[in-house]
């Protein structure tokens, strides 16, 4: 007998998930030991061609999701709601669920688990950070046995496509997004990948994962855009021997009490295995305490690939369900707390338009110290008007940098602020 497959959404991912169980149903029987058919695909609006055969479309998603005859079900709606009260709906209902629903697991992740746990179903999102790249299933598995202490990643395609123009072709911020939007990378509304809050909710679930730590939400990741990245960032990282990438970095603290959680710019060096992701790939480098450093790379966003993660995830739960298992996640909770982005220690590259006048770099210098801060290196660049202070400190606790940041800002002797970075080398 078909185990059956109610699909909730039917867009871009929805379809190339439809498309490619009619074209691997064979392949796919093979994998799961049984034949896999879609049983009803609920859409917003009828009446729309999307590919599929109009016999399986239905508006009432509640219906099909807890329909008895519907085995699994797979959600690519996206969004909180009806999102969350689709899934919770068929979790109750004894229905295993696989989503590619990244903002909805980074809010509300635990009262998932918490429901597929207690109803003894299975809830799979390999789709949710990553696009294709088999990234999730080795950190809650593989890696089960390790000690996993950082994970940084390039985890959005638009913005390391945008960042990576600037880069390689001189391009401005404004003419890279447009030519990321003319090729389908970014959305009208490009907000949700330039803010950061896209990479944000990515970093909440590989944090939840890294760490076992169901503590973690979106709201908890410290979060900031590219929008201010200017053509002489990219020059000064250049000069410094670094690139500048959007990561998120999700990181024990030393004494291991605590877990940090951040996305924002860096200037990273080009040694770093990251450095050299370009275009719209995406890449997530791990380090644990037994594996080591471990790399996984490849396309990040788009209907086929996004499609290709959950088509495994269906294949691990179809497993599952016809062997009546389930495999729970989140019962263990080590309970470490997220810290607050000041106690992170980082360090800061800091691009002062100045007076030029005697003096100047010795007041600055009293400011950093004033803070407990030790500057790494220093140039000036320009005359007259046009002086300019780049420095470089060395690694301190974020909440101090910004401190000398803010009492710089107001300094008669400091014209403006120009630019402030963090710098990042990742060294053991």
């Amino acid at each position: 007998m078909a185990m059956k497959v109610a699909l909730l959404g039917c867009g871009v991912v929805g379809s190339e998930v439809v498309r490619l169980v009619n074209e691997q149903s064979e392949e796919l029987a093979a994998r799961v030991g049984t034949p896999i058919e879609i049983g009803g695909i609920a859409v917003r609006r009828l009446g729309r061609d999307r590919g599929v055969d109009p016999a399986l479309l239905t508006t009432d998603a509640t219906a099909l999701a807890t329909r008895p005859d519907i085995d699994l079900v797979v959600e690519v709606i996206g969004g909180i709601e009806p999102a969350r009260s689709l899934i919770l709906a068929a979790i109750k209902s004894g229905k295993s669920v696989v989503t590619a629903n990244k903002a909805l697991l980074a809010e509300d992740g635990q009262t998932l688990h918490a429901a597929a746990r207690d109803a003894g179903v299975d809830l799979y999102y390999e789709a949710s950070v990553a696009g294709a790249i088999p990234l999730l299933r080795p950190l809650r598995d593989s890696l089960a046995g390790d000690r996993v202490n950082r994970v940084l990643g390039i985890v959005n395609g638009t913005t390391n496509y945008i960042l990576d123009r600037m880069d390689s072709l001189g391009a401005g911020f404004t003419e890279s997004l447009e030519q990321a939007q003319a090729l389908g990378y970014a959305e009208a509304d490009p907000t949700a990948d330039v803010e950061g809050f896209d990479a944000a909710a990515k970093a909440a679930i590989l944090a939840r994962l890294a760490f076992h730590t169901q503590r973690v939400t979106a709201a908890d990741v410290h979060r900031e855009g590219i929008t201010g990245v200017s053509a002489g960032d990219i020059a000064s990282a250049r000069a410094m021997g670094c690139v500048v990438k959007l990561l998120a970095i999700c990181q024990r603290s030393q004494d291991g009490g605590s877990v940090g959680v951040r996305v924002h710019p860096v200037m990273l060096p080009v040694e770093h295995p990251l450095a050299s992701v370009k275009e719209a790939y995406n890449a997530v480098f791990v380090e644990a305490e037994s594996a080591g450093r471990l790399m996984f790379y490849g396309a990040g966003a788009g209907g086929t690939p996004t499609a290709s993660a959950v088509l495994g995830d269906l294949v691990a739960v179809a497993r599952n369900r016809l062997a009546d298992t389930s495999v729970a996640e989140g019962g263990h909770d080590t309970g470490l707390p997220v810290h607050d982005m000041g106690e992170t220690i980082t360090s800061y590259h800091v691009a002062l338009d100045v007076a030029d006048r005697p003096g100047v770099l010795s007041k600055v210098a009293e400011i950093f110290a004033d803070h407990g801060v030790s500057i790494k290196n220093v140039r000036q660049e320009g005359s007259g008007d046009d002086a300019q202070l780049v420095l470089v400190s060395h690694p301190a606790p974020d909440a101090a940098l910004s401190a000398t940041v803010e009492d710089l800002r107001v300094h008669d002797m400091v014209r403006e602020v120009a630019s402030v970075m963090r710098v990042e080398t990742f060294a053991d």
